[in-house]
């Protein structure tokens, strides 16, 4: 799980009657334009933004939130996006309250050891940091621990109510398994890709808001906003607990109108919004490979860095010039075991590391680094600023083709999104049966 900081996710799913039959009802809340959002509110002076079923969502709820989604984009949103953000964000605490109230009816209870041991797992994750640097963060980006502990006592609740109400109902047959598996290696070769989707509802009268919403989604995302941390707050499938991540797919599974446009993007590009049945979506391509194939990307390279920093006043052609030179001294260290020596005498930095992942390297360097045999450097590369350095290839060890795929592991990913659907429906059921009062 993760929050809308360096990366977010987490989350539960969304929708499907607790008999694990969809419901005929369709339709989904409908929040008017004049909802009034309390402004900077006092933390000592909570006031109700909304009431859910006699709970209360205050706007300090909300400016809190909304604090961890404006970290994640740096501070990159206009005010008049931050307020339909905010909006937002009090749609996503509407259900997260509706799936806690649920998980409590159910008699589900979740222990604040298990939320404490959850928060510090994600204080490690995304900031690599102990607990008390975890709630300075926090305080120092306007949200609080007690927001985010929220939100993964939400998480919690609804996953736990999803295992108990809807899992049972769910059935993948031994047939179906086996259907997909003949398919996946009739594919062998062909491409998959892994693609994040923020899917927005429409309803018929509703259509060009929702539009209007999307494309100015796609414009924030454009200027650099966060992907993951908008999935989160706006996508209304179940992905968006994963940052929209949809994993590995093969466009084939993907709904006509997706798949046509997904085809046209290389990895990094976005398109959208699409119109899909029953809203829109926008879709980003994270990456892309071949089937069952082993991809030369996910090999493990051991590296050695060797960097050199250029005095101040450096002009560009003498920057130029003296990468050059650092570049052929590099070339005649004849492998990783002579470069140490050749680096000292350079005055130059060396770091070994020998657990890269060479997709885990910048798209240019991945191909000269895969290019190279061991003992060969890359080309220079850096800046005036931060210098220059080159990579050189100490040893890799390649990727196994896997030609079994593994019969539980594909049940248990059909099963997870029959869940994912029924879940949506569920939710979909909290919302309407809810009785909302907003102030």
């Amino acid at each position: 799980m993760a929050i809308a900081a360096p990366a977010q996710q987490i989350d539960p799913a969304g929708p499907s009657n607790p008999a694990g039959e969809p419901s005929d009802a369709q339709g989904t809340i409908s929040i008017p334009e004049g909802v009034t959002i309390f402004g900077k509110n006092d933390p000592n002076m909570r006031r109700a933004t909304a009431l859910v079923n006699g709970d209360i969502i205050t706007g300090t709820d909300v400016d809190q939130r909304l604090a961890l989604i404006l970290a994640a984009n740096e501070g990159k949103i206009s005010d008049e996006e931050k307020e339909r953000l905010r909006m937002q964000v009090l749609r996503n605490l509407i259900d997260e309250t509706l799936q806690i109230q649920e998980a409590k009816a159910s008699d589900i209870t979740i222990d604040e050891a298990e939320v404490d041991q959850t928060y510090a797992r994600v204080a490690q994750q995304n900031f690599n940091q102990n607990i008390t640097a975890m709630d300075a963060y926090l305080a120092r980006v306007g949200s609080s621990p007690a927001s985010l502990k929220r939100q993964i006592r939400g998480e919690l609740s609804w996953q736990r109510l999803l295992r108990r109400n809807v899992q049972p109902f769910i059935n993948v047959s031994e047939e179906e398994v086996k259907e997909v598996i003949a398919r996946q290696q009739q594919d062998k070769g062909t491409e998959e890709y892994r693609i994040g989707e923020i899917y927005l509802a429409a309803a018929p009268d509703a259509k060009q808001q929702v539009y209007e919403n999307a494309k100015r989604i796609v414009d924030q995302l454009k200027q650099g906003g966060s992907f993951v941390a908008y999935a989160r707050q706006y996508s209304q499938a179940s992905t968006a607990a994963v940052g929209g991540d949809l994993g590995w797919i093969r466009l084939s599974q993907l709904p006509g109108e997706l798949a046509a446009a997904s085809r046209e993007l290389q990895p990094g590009q976005l398109v959208g919004p699409i119109e899909v049945p029953g809203g829109f979506s926008i879709v980003y391509l994270i990456d892309k490979r071949q089937v069952l194939t082993a991809d030369p990307r996910d090999a493990v390279l051991a590296l050695k860095q060797i960097s050199i920093n250029f005095p101040a006043g450096t002009t560009q052609a003498d920057a130029t010039k003296k990468a050059g030179e650092f570049a052929t001294k590099m070339k005649e260290a004849r492998g990783c075991g002579a470069v140490d020596d050749v680096a000292r005498g350079l005055g130059a930095q060396v770091v070994a590391n020998d657990q890269i992942r060479a997709r885990d390297l910048p798209g240019p360097l991945q191909d000269a680094v895969l290019s190279m045999a061991v003992g060969e450097t890359s080309p220079p590369f850096g800046s005036i600023q931060d210098g220059v350095r080159v990579l050189m290839l100490c040893g890799r060890d390649d990727p196994q083709t896997n030609n079994a795929l593994n019969f539980d592991q594909v049940m248990a990913q059909m099963e997870d999104e029959r869940v994912n659907k029924r879940a949506q429906m569920y939710l979909r059921d909290l919302r309407r049966d809810a009785i909302i009062d907003y102030n």
